[in-house]
């Protein structure tokens, strides 16, 4: 059964766009910016960053990537109310691990990193954490540095929706939180893991990575893997 057009004022203006559509699709197909951290395309949305949040007329802010579109909707993309909220997400981020961009292999080619930089946070008011978090070196190919991990999912998500392995998932609760595979073995010793470095290629930070990349070298292929994800299963 094809999808019913529907009409939704983003900033607005009037904007066509399917029932079933998400927000974020419906914005971002008009042109407009939203930023996000957590969503990429191919892949099931989770809402994990809210950096997409939008507001309602009521003044309700909700994450663009899980709120559907309905008739006669109108949203508000940016203001300085969400520009401020979204500036304070990416400092909480800054905060809770320990992103120290000098020396990741991401440097320049980091999406918090870029994100920050567009949204002008260039200090944090808060506390570092400074956790004392473990480096996975066990794989023969990659690395897993929990420092940099700002716990988005893609990884997690795009080995269960795209390869089928499953070998990731998520251990603890709030900052406390961790990816982990399979029961929190090492990396190297995931037998369910088919090295195909799909969660590499989707993390937006420097926390998987390939060996052997000296610093600003990690550039990750999110196309490719987003393409992949779209034909479900293809090898990059």
């Amino acid at each position: 059964m094809p999808q019913k057009k529907i009409s939704i004022r983003i900033d607005g203006v009037l904007v066509a766009t399917l029932e079933g559509t998400t927000i974020l699709e419906a914005a971002r197909d008009a042109g407009r910016r939203v930023p996000s951290l957590c969503h990429m395309d191919g892949l099931k949305d989770v809402g994990a960053c809210r950096l997409c949040i939008v507001a309602l007329p009521n003044g309700r802010l909700v994450p663009a990537c899980t709120t559907p579109v309905q008739e006669g909707l109108a949203v508000i993309t940016n203001s300085p109310e969400i520009a401020a909220y979204r500036r304070m997400i990416v400092e909480l981020l800054l905060v809770e691990r320990n992103h120290v961009c000098s020396v990741c292999v991401s440097n320049g080619h980091c999406e918090l990193q870029s994100l920050a930089s567009s949204l002008g946070v260039n200090s944090v008011r808060f506390r570092y954490h400074y956790p004392i978090l473990p480096l996975d070196l066990s794989q023969e190919r990659f690395v897993l540095d929990h420092n940099r991990c700002i716990l988005c999912s893609r990884c997690i998500r795009v080995c269960a929706e795209v390869e089928g392995a499953h070998v990731w998932d998520m251990m603890g609760r709030g900052i406390h939180s961790r990816v982990i595979g399979e029961l929190d073995k090492p990396w190297g010793e995931a037998a369910s893991c088919t090295n195909c470095g799909k969660c590499v290629q989707a993390c937006p930070t420097g926390a998987m990575a390939e060996k052997g990349w000296a610093v600003e070298e990690m550039v990750k292929r999110t196309a490719q893997v987003a393409g992949a994800a779209f034909r479900k299963g293809v090898s990059l």
